[in-house]
């Protein structure tokens, strides 16, 4: 009998998978200031939200973070122009007029001469923070921060609600502006400039006052805050468990990190306080009196997606502790960036989700029904 090939059928992908591969990047991007990987991994989150966005209003996110990055790249160089910076060198490009500051101000400059080297210093280090920026920005606009909320611990909840709601700000704020930037191109009137500013600032306010409204009466619907009973026995149990795991957990990573200890030491006692916050965390969860309809699947899409962000994260990481040429770029004296052959390797695995991951549906929910998932 002859097998007939099934397409992939659009889904979500959890949003947990998305997270975990933007946290990789991002955790690349942080450990290393070559302009060429820092591009590179620009590039490739670039591509991967363009394959696999949807249609939803927060997917149209991603540039206001590239702008947001620009604006830090920006600042960062015009404060080394202005105040200077332990970074010195001999190409001098230009020079501003040096103001004297007091003698209790000393080590600070206010001004003097420029030089090539401080500004690619400063420049590197922009970019580094840019594309953290971006890759942040790539995880909200591919994952759907109200289905994240679903999958959290009943005990995280409320905590989860507040961070939902902050990560949804800066999205809905952009398509906001968006929407009305295009009403007022329809009706003759100027959308850019600071009259055309003034005019938009009273719509944006209009519009989060009125979200934060329907917010509350979603919450309010949904039996927010009520919490079921539990016993004080278990409350006590509870609060045992998460502090001293988070106890554990911090004595753990600094036997990690402590030279003398080594491995011997600190890993018990991570493994150790990582499952007692985690048994915390469910008991604590019994208060929740909440239910789930249907929860995001985490099959093998989500795994390999995941697998591909701990991919570039560690190809970093082993590149950083065997100090692989390349991966942190000197100023001084001033070189030409080059660029290392594994690090980029690993940066080029993050584009598999752009085929693994499935195809997200293109219909777009209700903003009701989107209020709070």
């Amino acid at each position: 009998m002859r097998s007939v090939h099934r397409p992939t059928l659009p889904r979500n992908l959890h949003p947990g998978a998305w997270w975990l591969w933007a946290l990789g990047l991002a955790t690349a991007a942080s450990r290393t200031t070559n302009p060429l990987l820092l591009v590179l991994v620009l590039a490739v989150a670039g591509y991967v939200v363009t394959a696999r966005r949807s249609s939803a209003p927060w997917a149209r996110s991603y540039a206001a973070f590239l702008k947001l990055g620009l604006v830090v790249i920006a600042i960062r160089v015009v404060f080394q122009c202005l105040f200077g910076a332990a970074v010195t060198g001999r190409v001098v490009l230009f020079t501003i007029p040096q103001v004297p500051l007091p003698g209790w101000m000393e080590g600070i400059r206010l001004g003097g001469a420029v030089t090539a080297e401080a500004l690619a210093s400063s420049a590197y280090d922009g970019l580094r923070l840019a594309t953290v920026l971006a890759c942040v920005g790539a995880a909200n606009a591919l994952a759907n921060p109200k289905r994240l909320l679903a999958t959290m611990p009943g005990a995280l909840y409320e905590l989860g609600v507040a961070v939902v709601v902050a990560m949804t700000f800066a999205p809905q704020l952009v398509t906001d502006a968006t929407r009305i930037r295009s009403a007022r191109r329809l009706r003759g009137q100027a959308d850019r400039g600071p009259r055309a500013l003034r005019s938009t600032a009273v719509p944006l306010l209009e519009g989060a006052l009125e979200r934060s409204l329907a917010l509350a009466a979603a919450m309010d619907s949904r039996g927010y805050g009520r919490l079921g009973t539990v016993s004080r026995r278990t409350r006590l149990v509870t609060g045992v468990l998460v502090i001293g795991g988070l106890v554990g957990v911090c004595a753990g990573t600094y036997g990690l990190l402590d030279a003398s200890g080594g491995p011997v030491l600190g890993l018990p006692v991570l493994v150790a306080g990582a499952l007692a916050a985690v048994a915390g965390l469910a008991l604590g969860g019994r208060r929740a009196i909440r239910t789930k309809y249907r929860p995001d699947p985490w099959a093998l899409p989500e795994w390999l997606v995941a697998a591909s962000g701990a991919a570039v994260a560690a190809a970093f990481v082993w590149s950083a502790s065997t100090g692989v040429d390349g991966l942190v770029v000197p100023t001084v004296p001033l070189v030409v960036p080059t660029l290392p052959l594994v690090p980029a390797g690993g940066v080029l695995v993050a584009l598999l989700p752009a085929w693994l991951a499935p195809p997200p549906p293109r219909s777009v929910p209700s903003p009701a029904t989107e209020v709070l998932a």
